[in-house]
């Protein structure tokens, strides 16, 4: 695997490690979440990261397979275009659900290039 991929998996790996972190540091529970600002705008951001870069890795490297690559593509532009329409209930389970089983591939894919 290229340098560039490396890259853009570890810039995954790191913004789904600072969400759980700041989900760690302020509580794990969708009350704190929805009724913190700061932590909506930086759960938003790290989410905008990794559909950035799933999408850099899907386009350019179309070999490796990540899992639902085309909805987090999709999160990325909603959050980006659409951000007036976004849903605390929509992050929030997007958080609980899908961001676990993310981490585990990618720390996979991770672990394949060494």
């Amino acid at each position: 695997m290229e340098a560039k991929h490396q890259k853009w998996l570890y810039d995954v790996k790191v913004s789904i490690m600072e969400i759980e972190g700041f989900l760690e540091e302020h509580g794990k529970t969708f009350e704190t979440y929805r009724s913190n600002l700061l932590l909506k705008k930086a759960i938003e951001r790290n989410l905008e990261i990794i559909g950035e870069a799933v999408n850099r890795i899907t386009r350019e490297y179309p070999e490796i397979k990540i899992e639902n690559a085309r909805s987090i593509i999709g999160l990325r532009n909603f959050i980006i275009h659409s951000y007036d329409n976004i849903t605390d209930e929509t992050i929030w389970a997007i958080i609980i659900n899908h961001l676990p089983k993310l981490k585990t591939e990618v720390l996979a894919l991770l672990d394949s290039a060494h």
